[in-house]
C-alpha cells in the first residue's frame, strides 16, 4: 500500500463558478484513468460515494461483491478518498486471493444531462443516492439550494431512472423527518412519518390509524427530506414494479477502522463529533455545546449514534432485502440507529477517554433547528432488513480518534477556525 496516496486531496479546491458550470453541462464525462475493472456486469451506481457515509458505503459494496459506479462533483469530498478506498478493498482481496469487483468514478453533479450518457453506457442493477445537501444550519440560510438540489434534483435524476427502466433505488433520508416527534422521550417508529394512511397496531396493542404528514419540521433540510421521501412514496404507490428503500440515519459517527476513512468534508463541519474532532486535532480551540437546559440527564442533547460502518452496512443489506423480497412494499422507511442514546456530554467525555486530551469547551444557547431528544426504534430494520448495528460508542471514539490522531499539530492562533 505504500505507493498509495493519501495525503490531501491532488483534485481541485472548492469549485468555481466555471468548473460548476462544466460539471453540469459538459456533454461528456471522460473514463476515469484508474478505473478498477469493467466488462457488462451490473453495477450499484452510488451518487455521492466519495462522501463521509458514501465512501464507507462503496468499501462494503466491494467487499460484498458488488460492482460499484460512483457519481460524485467533488464539492464537498476529495479524489484522495478513492484512492484510500481502493487500498482498502486491495488489501481486503488480497487475504482472500480474489479480484477486486469493477470501481469507477464520474467525476459531475447528479443533475448534469450527461447523466443520460452514463446510464446509456452501463448496466445499472441498483442506486445509492447520498447528493443531498445536509446541513441544518445553512439549508435555513439558503432554502433555495437546499430545495434545488436535494428535492428538484431528486425529482429529475428519478424521471432519468425511469426512462432507463432502473427501478431499485436505496435512499439516504434522516431521523429529522420525524419533527416535533423527536421530542416525545420515546425512541421513534417509523409509523410516526407516513405519507399514505397507514393502518397500525400500537405499543399498547391498539390499533391506530396513521394520517400522513409530519409536524414541526425545524429546517428546510428536514423539510427536503420530507418532500422526497413523499415523492418517493408517491412513485411506489402509482407504480409498484419499483423498490424503494428510505433509509432513516440518526447520528453517524466514527471511522473505518484503519483510520484511511473518515469524515474529512471541504466545508466546515457543523455535527457534534467531526467538531470535537477539529479540537482534537488543534484546528479549532474549542467545543461549543448548544442547550445545557434540554430535559435530559446532564441537560445536553440526546442522540443515537450509530458507527458509519453499521450504517454503510445498513445500505447492502436494503439491496439484499430488496433483491430477495423481503420488503413489505414498494416503498419501504427503515430506522437505522442503535436504539440507544447518549448526551453531548456522554460523547465528549468518550473521546476524551480515548484521546487521553482534555477537551475545552464553552456551554451556548440552543441552535435554531435543533431537538433535544432522538433516538430510534430499530426493531422494523432488524426483524426485514436482517440487520443491526454492533459497534459501540467507545468503537466511534477509537475509530474517530485513530482517524484525527494523525492530523494533530499545535496550531498558531491565527491558524484556528472559530
Amino acid at each position: 500500500m505504500s505507493d498509495i496516496f493519501f495525503g490531501s486531496a491532488p483534485s481541485p479546491g472548492p469549485l468555481t463558478p466555471d468548473t460548476q458550470r462544466s460539471l453540469l453541462f459538459d456533454d461528456d464525462v471522460p473514463s476515469y484513468p484508474l478505473d478498477i475493472g469493467g466488462g457488462n456486469s451490473p453495477f450499484i451506481m452510488v451518487v455521492g460515494g466519495l462522501g463521509y457515509i458514501g465512501s464507507h458505503t462503496v468499501l462494503e459494496l466491494l467487499k460484498a461483491n458488488y460492482n460499484v459506479l460512483i457519481i460524485d462533483d467533488l464539492s464537498n469530498s476529495y479524489e484522495s478518498v478513492l484512492h484510500r478506498i481502493k487500498a482498502l478493498a486491495s488489501e481486503y482481496f488480497a487475504a482472500q486471493d480474489k479480484p477486486i469487483p469493477a470501481l469507477h468514478l464520474r467525476q459531475l453533479d447528479y443533475r448534469s444531462p450527461c447523466m443520460r450518457s452514463i446510464l446509456a453506457s452501463y448496466s445499472i442493477s441498483g442506486v445509492i443516492h447520498f447528493a443531498a445537501y445536509k446541513s441544518v444550519e445553512e439549508s435555513i440560510r439558503m432554502p433555495l439550494r437546499y430545495y434545488s438540489n436535494n428535492v428538484c434534483g431528486l425529482v429529475d435524476f428519478l424521471s432519468l431512472l425511469e426512462e432507463f427502466g432502473i427501478k431499485n433505488f436505496v435512499f439516504s433520508s434522516s431521523a429529522t423527518v420525524y419533527g416535533e416527534n423527536a421530542n416525545c422521550g420515546v425512541p421513534l417508529r417509523e409509523e410516526l412519518c407516513v405519507h399514505h394512511p397507514e393502518t397500525i397496531i400500537d405499543d399498547h396493542g391498539f390499533e391506530r390509524q396513521m394520517i400522513p404528514g409530519a409536524m414541526g419540521l425545524t429546517s428546510p433540510y428536514g423539510r427536503s427530506k420530507f418532500m422526497c421521501e413523499s415523492i418517493l412514496a408517491d412513485i411506489a404507490f402509482s407504480d409498484p414494479s419499483w423498490s424503494i428503500t428510505a433509509l432513516r440515519y440518526f447520528n453517524p459517527v466514527g471511522c473505518h477502522e484503519s483510520g484511511l476513512l473518515g469524515e474529512d468534508p471541504r466545508q466546515k463541519p457543523s455535527n457534534l463529533v467531526p467538531v470535537i474532532a477539529t479540537v482534537l486535532a488543534g484546528i479549532k480551540p474549542v467545543l461549543d455545546i448548544f442547550g445545557t437546559d434540554w430535559k435530559t440527564p446532564d441537560g445536553t442533547a440526546v442522540r443515537d449514534f450509530i458507527h458509519v460502518v453499521d450504517l454503510a452496512r445498513g445500505h447492502i443489506a436494503a439491496l439484499a432485502a430488496s433483491a430477495t423480497g423481503r420488503t413489505k412494499a414498494a416503498f419501504r422507511a427503515y430506522n437505522l440507529g442503535t436504539g440507544r442514546g447518549h448526551t453531548v456530554r456522554e460523547v465528549l467525555q468518550s473521546l476524551e477517554v480515548t484521546s487521553s486530551r482534555a477537551i475545552p469547551v464553552r456551554e451556548v444557547g440552543r441552535r435554531a433547528g435543533d431537538v433535544g431528544f432522538c433516538v430510534a426504534d430499530v426493531q422494523r430494520a432488524e426483524t426485514e432488513l436482517q440487520w443491526k448495528a454492533e459497534k459501540t460508542l467507545a468503537d466511534c471514539s477509537a475509530d474517530v480518534w485513530n482517524f484525527t490522531k494523525g492530523q494533530c499539530e499545535p496550531r498558531t492562533p491565527d491558524e484556528m477556525v472559530y
